[in-house]
């Protein structure tokens, strides 16, 4: 019997296998700590307000993340930077777990983050224009400055 492979959104950035140990797929909560930056009662929100999935936990109740989970906080993370709120982080995170008939919520999205970010980047490049003019004008005036400093210290018609 042949089977179509299935498109799967793990929705999680590329794995970054510089930042974890060569073959390990289980993580204690110290240890996700220091590889993503956040805080564990960071953790432990993204998880009680639905943005990160079921964690396993370990025999003794400690929770056990995995390779998995970690590129979903990468993900997370980027979707921070867009300045994506946090309601719409949590209904993407739904519609993951929902399955593969979300896709088309999930794009629009998505898609709606990203007009929203290209609007953020044009604000901010016409920003920096202002910022290089700004910085030019204070650059040429110090030039200036210093041409004039120059000329009162030396004598009319004298060699350097």
């Amino acid at each position: 019997m042949e089977t179509t492979p299935t498109r799967t959104d793990s929705c999680g950035a590329p794995p970054h296998p510089h930042r974890r140990p060569e073959g390990q797929d289980s993580y204690t909560i110290s240890e996700v700590v220091a590889f993503t930056g956040l805080t564990a009662h960071t953790l432990r929100w993204y998880e009680r307000i639905g943005l990160m999935p079921h964690v396993d936990r370990s025999h003794t109740g400690q929770r056990r993340y995995s390779n998995r989970d970690l590129d979903w906080l990468d993900f997370v993370g980027k979707l921070r930077l867009t300045g994506m709120p946090v309601a719409d982080m949590v209904r993407y995170a739904e519609l993951v777990r929902e399955g593969d008939h979300t896709f088309g919520e999930r794009f629009e999205l998505l898609e709606a983050t990203r007009r929203d970010v290209l609007t953020r980047i044009a604000e901010l490049q016409d920003t920096l224009a202002v910022l290089d003019r700004k910085i030019s004008f204070y650059a040429d005036a110090d030039r200036a400055r210093a041409y004039e400093a120059e000329k009162v210290r030396r004598p009319t018609g004298t060699r350097t």
